[in-house]
């Protein structure tokens, strides 16, 4: 698998939580942190989460640097472009288009990773919970914030609004950093930081909301000659 195919496979899986019903139903809260007291991280944190209820979808182009241990040397990067639209419920669509093209598309109930230079596509299910972890559901309005996550600040203030979360429950990621717009909420950049120690950045630009996609946008057809690869669920063992 080359490496923007597995960068994006990375990237959805870093972003949800884990599949099954335990995802569905989070644990009742920990207390908050300390850093909660901070009238400014209440205020992004609010503005945040305000931001993305009244979306219904959101689009955007995206430039990702992503620093993996897998990629060989520590400290080794990869770095993409292309575009990327978000939908309710569990929809999605990552259109990588430089250092090549790629293409990982979800209808919330099917998962489509194409790789049109190698004429192939893995076609997998989305387990319940696997696009509707706590990671994107506040991107989409489907999560609370303070609910899901324990939050503290790097950098709060009026012209700068930097935040990390860290779930309250068992997750595929350790912590995400977000990077905001102190007056509005809009996400302008988020970081995904795995138990592997992997960074997966993601900068924001020209991010518009409401435009009402087309349900065709996240379904993916086979063009002729491309391999279709079913690649089923790890089954698990009888008790």
């Amino acid at each position: 698998m080359r490496a923007p195919r597995r960068l994006a496979i990375a990237l959805l899986l870093a972003a949800a939580g884990p599949a099954g019903p335990a995802a569905a139903q989070p644990p009742a809260p920990k207390p908050a942190a300390a850093a909660a007291a901070d009238p400014c991280v209440e205020r992004a944190v609010e503005r945040i989460q305000r931001r993305y209820e009244s979306v219904r979808d959101l689009s955007a182009d995206f430039e990702q640097t992503t620093r993996s241990v897998a990629l060989g040397a520590a400290g080794a990067t990869a770095s993409s472009r292309g575009s990327v639209v978000f939908a309710k419920p569990g929809k999605m669509r990552w259109a990588y288009q430089a250092p090549e093209e790629s293409l990982v598309v979800s209808d919330g109930t099917w998962l489509w990773i194409y790789d049109p230079a190698h004429r192939e596509v893995q076609k997998l299910p989305v387990g319940e919970g696997f696009l509707s972890g706590a990671a994107i559901q506040f991107l989409l309005g489907a999560g609370q914030i303070r609910r899901d996550f324990e939050v503290s600040a790097e950098t709060c203030s009026d012209a700068k609004v930097e935040l990390v979360l860290v779930p309250r429950r068992d997750a595929s990621y350790e912590k995400l950093r977000v990077r905001s717009d102190p007056a509005t909420g809009e996400l302008l950049e988020t970081t995904v930081v795995d138990l592997l120690g992997n960074v997966t950045q993601i900068a924001f630009h020209g991010m518009r909301t409401n435009l009402g996609p087309s349900d065709d946008l996240f379904r993916f057809r086979a063009p002729a000659g491309v391999r279709v690869i079913d690649i089923e669920p790890a089954k698990r063992s009888a008790p």
